[in-house]
């Protein structure tokens, strides 16, 4: 007759069934900080796409600067571990400050605007970050529950493509998390943005909407439209999946150039056809995330 097999908890698989993993001191701490900095946060904006090079970080950083435009608190969280390139749009060079008591105080870019990215924590920000799964997960932890975010009407959360570690690690520590996805018309992008809005249905998450970037070029001379990329995927995949559109950004030269200089397309002086896309994209998200809120209070009553 064969031994009966002991379950030793500290084996692999030697966990009983339904039995959960005890939480350490230190983690329930932090869950309650999160917890309390979460509650101070209105809307949460996770901006994410399946594939990289379609704009994304360049959408997320115009978003908040024109959401904090507009007169809302706005903090933008970059947890692009990896590549981080909010910092470099934004102009923001240098470390972080000390701040009071055991909060970070995060990068000040204006009176309504509040910045936090891993480049800030760099004393050579080329060095590149070679972290796996939980030290990944342990950072964007610490983001939200030891930064000194204060009341917000928008925390806009910047994310890699694709659907790894740090948009799980999101979507986990910010279950009520508004997604909003980019994509670009070519269908090369479309396939992978296709997989991202599966993982978010997958994860029950929140989607906000889908936001076309790259539609199009407008010639800065004649001011015609230049179908570079070809024009309306995104909005057709949006209507497949139904969910919400909220824009087609255009490619500008002048977008280009300001971004180049560090500088936010929606802050420079002039007026542009992407200057225009992304200010009326603003406006859309806030009505749709107004409407989103609305709508969860209508469930929670019915």
């Amino acid at each position: 007759m064969t031994a009966e097999k002991k379950s030793c908890p500290s084996c692999p698989g030697g966990k009983k069934k339904g039995e959960e993993k005890v939480k350490s001191p230190s983690r329930i701490l932090q869950d309650e900080l999160i917890f309390s900095t979460l509650g101070r946060i209105k809307y949460k904006l996770f901006i994410m796409s399946g594939k990289g090079g379609v704009g994304k970080s360049s959408i997320a950083v115009n978003l908040a600067v024109a959401l904090a435009n507009e007169g809302n608190k706005v903090g933008l969280l970059d947890v692009d571990i990896h590549g981080p390139s909010v910092p470099h749009l934004l102009g923001i060079k240098g470390l972080l400050e000390p701040g009071r008591g055991s909060l970070i105080e995060p990068k000040r870019y204006s009176e309504n605007l509040s910045v936090m990215s891993i480049e800030s924590l760099l004393k050579d920000p080329d060095q590149a970050i070679m972290w796996k799964g939980p030290m990944k997960t342990s950072a964007i932890r610490k983001f939200v529950a030891d930064v000194n975010w204060g009341n917000l009407d928008y925390l806009v959360i910047d994310s890699p493509p694709g659907t790894g570690d740090e948009p799980m690690t999101v979507l986990k520590t910010i279950p009520d998390a508004l997604c909003l996805v980019v994509t670009t018309p070519q269908e090369i992008s479309l396939a992978d943005v296709r997989k991202a809005i599966n993982f978010l249905q997958y994860a029950k998450a929140n989607i906000l909407g889908l936001v076309e970037n790259m539609s199009g070029l407008v010639c800065p001379h004649c001011r015609e439209g230049i179908s570079l990329f070809k024009e309306g995927g995104g909005k057709d995949l949006a209507y497949k999946f139904g969910i919400e559109f909220l824009g087609a950004i255009p490619l500008d030269p002048a977008s280009v150039a300001a971004e180049d200089q560090g500088v936010p397309v929606v802050m420079t002086k002039n007026p542009s056809p992407a200057k225009q896309a992304l200010e009326e994209l603003a406006r859309k998200v806030e009505q749709a995330a107004l409407n989103s809120l609305e709508s969860v209070a209508t469930a929670h009553k019915s």
